[in-house]
């Protein structure tokens, strides 16, 4: 991994931004999850049932999704619906925004609910480390390098690696997803590299535990939110202009599309679709690791 310390202030505009997200995202509307939801076709030449379990922070809740249907959660299981052969798809989404890595751990540990739909699913997504890495930030806001995150990046991997180990003694079969994290601050701040180097750097760790298990796969979605793509995510929505000031801070003046407008954090509509893309890639992949005979018949 790579380790360097900060050739820039960072609190002058990556602090100054993660102070805007928080307090917008104290005042800000949440869109609701949707819970223990199936989709449903009758033929009887179908395979019987999909079961989906979704555990993870704001990204899984759906925060930011216009649609407020559960972000990429929903979307996932219509495409599973539609993609693959089979009567329904149940989907239990277990969301909640703003948790880091050891709370979500503590749900898996002790919540009956999420523990019994975990050992019946055939289908897992974790989403983790997005708040493990703001608390970092705000912990050490006017002192942040790149070695501020490596001893708490060890400590998430503890976190996620027994949390992996949790799903397994309760579900040994199931296909589990782990979706990445992502740079927020990239098309407003591009010139700061150290903060891709701080979100390549998690994605390392999240990956080298996820490889630990045959049946769990790590879902990079860094570049597909962070930078997006030329019609979907950055564009300019004004002429450039002189003052590198203004270009640095005014976040009208560049969006990325990818990203909800209140907050310039969470994903928008557009961006859990792009998520889903991911996270269909990868389910559509290892298909042969979750589509077991028992579902399938």
């Amino acid at each position: 991994m790579k380790h360097k310390k900060f050739f820039i202030p960072f609190f002058s505009v990556v602090g100054i931004a993660f102070i805007t997200f928080f307090i917008l995202h104290l005042a800000m509307p949440k869109a609701q999850p949707q819970l223990s939801a199936t989709a449903s076709v009758a033929n009887d030449e179908n395979k019987k049932r999909l079961h989906y379990t979704a555990v993870g922070d704001s990204l899984t809740e759906g925060v930011g999704d216009a649609t407020q249907n559960g972000g990429f959660v929903s979307l996932v299981a219509d495409d599973l619906q539609d993609d693959y052969p089979v009567n329904s798809v149940e989907v239990d989404n277990y969301g909640v925004a703003g948790e880091r890595s050891d709370q979500i751990l503590q749900r898996i540990k002790e919540d009956d609910q999420t523990q019994n739909d975990i050992a019946s699913s055939d289908i897992i997504t974790l989403t983790l480390g997005g708040n493990d890495i703001m608390k970092v930030i705000k912990k050490n806001i006017f002192g942040l390098s790149v070695d501020s995150f490596e001893k708490p990046l060890q400590k998430y991997q503890e976190n996620l690696s027994e949390m992996i180990q949790e799903i397994r003694n309760l579900n040994e079969n199931a296909g589990i997803y782990v979706v990445g994290v992502y740079n927020p601050f990239y098309v407003n701040f591009p010139e700061i590299e150290d903060m891709q180097t701080i979100i390549e750097n998690w994605d390392e760790g999240t990956q080298e535990i996820v490889e630990k298990d045959d049946n769990a796969y790590f879902v990079p979605i860094n570049e597909v939110i962070s930078q997006g793509t030329e019609d979907e995510a950055a564009i300019n929505t004004e002429e450039e202009t002189t003052s590198s000031t203004q270009e640095e801070n005014d976040l009208d003046k560049v969006k990325n599309k990818a990203l909800y407008e209140e907050d310039n954090f969470h994903p928008n509509t557009i961006g859990y679709q792009l998520v889903t893309q991911e996270v269909m890639k990868k389910i559509d992949d290892t298909r042969s690791t979750w589509l077991t005979e028992e579902n399938a018949s």
